[in-house]
C-alpha cells in the first residue's frame, strides 16, 4: 500500500474523529458547551446547527460522493477549526485539539488525490 494513501487515511481519520468527538460534545453536554460558546461571546443558538454540520461533514468527507459536498466539508472544516482557535487564543485557553484539527485537515486535504487506488489526480 502507498505511503500518501496510508498518510491520507489516517490523517482524514483522526481529523472525522475530532469533529465526531466534538459534535457528540455539543448533543450530550449542551449546557457546558453553551457556557463555552457563551464566555467566547458566540451566540448559543448555533450548538446544535453546529453539531450537525459538523456530522454530515464528516459523513461528506468519507464518501466522498460527490466529490463537490467533500470539498465543501473541508472549507467548512478548516474555517471551524481556524476560528475555534482564534477565539481560544483570545480567551486564553489552550489550543489544543483546533490547532491540531487544522493540522489533520491541511495534511487529509492535500493528500486526498490519493484515496483512490488508481493514484491518479482528481479534478
Amino acid at each position: 500500500m502507498d505511503v500518501k494513501r496510508i498518510g491520507y487515511w489516517l490523517a482524514t481519520i483522526a481529523m472525522c474523529g475530532i469533529f465526531i468527538f466534538s459534535a457528540q460534545m455539543y448533543f450530550f453536554k449542551y449546557e457546558m458547551v453553551q457556557g463555552f460558546f457563551s464566555q467566547l461571546g458566540y451566540p448559543t443558538y448555533i450548538v446544535y446547527p453546529l453539531a450537525i454540520a459538523k456530522v454530515l461533514g464528516v459523513i461528506a468527507v468519507l464518501v466522498d460522493k460527490p466529490r463537490i459536498l467533500s470539498e465543501w466539508a473541508y472549507a467548512g472544516f478548516f474555517f471551524d477549526a481556524v476560528l475555534a482557535t482564534m477565539a481560544h487564543s483570545d480567551a486564553g485557553h489552550t489550543l489544543g485539539l483546533s490547532l491540531y484539527a487544522i493540522i489533520l485537515i491541511l495534511i487529509s486535504r492535500f493528500l486526498y488525490r490519493y484515496r483512490y487506488s488508481s493514484g491518479t489526480q482528481l479534478n
